[in-house]
């Protein structure tokens, strides 16, 4: 009996060590942001010491046009870049799913841009973008057109070029893994069935890489809305308030006006933005491949 017993606690036993874990690095630091956001807190006391105000941070974000802004521009550039980094990522892996001489290493040419450092990326398109000598400019006057106010007038769009040409490898990796572990056995009856490559795009590969696609697209839209080293060196978030987005703005609030309560407040707005956008995908992954296990049984039901 007592073997019995201890056969069934055995599973919970090896979980105990990453429970604990996920207790101490990843509820504890929740619930004490949680806590912390409902208090009048500042650095110079203890989160205990601080005054109790119940919802007035959340109140006071939700009244205040510049937060309100800096969520408007944080969808902006999130849906933007991933919309482009997936459109980019998905095409350049079906264009490079084919075995062709020097395909290697034109394959690791694409990832170089996502090894190198946030920071290194925005002082190196900070350069790019410079008024007067950077290369873009001089590239523009060598053919004899005006220069361009690129982290100006363009400020977004100039962060979001950068942003597209860092990870765009990203997607471009899991979508060439998602191609290369599709059925050959479909795309050989595909073939077989007189079906042109755009048709096996669209009605093979896409769908069956779509349970990839999707989660490749959540797991960057979610680093999309925390992205904050490249736009640090390369705007901070100006001209205005044109390139804050909410990352930038949390950690402004939390170092240069020390309101660590009303920080924390706004990181619940974007765990809560992230909450709701991750469950919308999910969701619509599930109904992805309920449509997938639909017509596989129509499909053998035919048959």
């Amino acid at each position: 009996m007592r073997a019995t017993n201890f056969n069934r606690l055995t599973p919970y036993l090896f979980l105990a060590p990453a429970l604990v874990i996920m207790v101490l690095a990843l509820l504890y630091p929740l619930g004490y942001m949680v806590y912390g956001s409902f208090r009048d807190w500042d650095p110079s006391q203890s989160l205990g010491e601080s005054e109790f105000t119940g919802l007035a941070n959340y109140v006071t974000l939700w009244n205040d046009a510049n937060f309100r802004e800096s969520v408007g521009v944080t969808l902006k550039f999130a849906v933007s870049v991933v919309s482009v980094e997936m459109l980019l990522g998905v095409g350049l892996a079906l264009l490079l799913d084919r075995n062709l001489r020097g395909m290697s290493i034109l394959r690791t040419l694409f990832i170089l841009p996502m090894m190198i450092a946030p920071v290194v990326v925005g002082l190196v398109w900070r350069y790019m973008y410079h008024p007067t000598v950077g290369v873009f400019n001089r590239t523009l006057k060598s053919v004899g057109l005006e220069s361009v106010d690129w982290l100006g007038q363009h400020a977004l769009l100039s962060v979001i070029i950068a942003d597209i040409w860092q990870w765009t490898p990203f997607i471009f990796i899991l979508s060439l893994a998602a191609l290369q572990s599709l059925p050959r056995s479909a795309l050989e009856a595909a073939r077989i069935d007189g079906a042109t490559g755009w048709q096996q795009i669209i009605y093979i590969k896409l769908p069956l890489m779509m349970p990839v696609l999707i989660v490749t697209g959540l797991l960057r839209l979610i680093d999309a809305f925390k992205v904050l080293e490249v736009i640090l060196v390369m705007t901070e978030g100006g001209p205005g308030l044109s390139t804050e987005i909410l990352a930038l703005r949390i950690s402004r609030t939390a170092t240069e006006f020390r309101e660590l309560g009303v920080a924390a407040a706004m990181s619940n707005y974007l765990l809560i933005l992230l909450m709701l956008l991750t469950l919308f995908m999910l969701a619509y992954n599930r109904w992805q491949e309920y449509r997938a296990a639909k017509a596989q049984r129509i499909m053998e039901g035919g048959v």
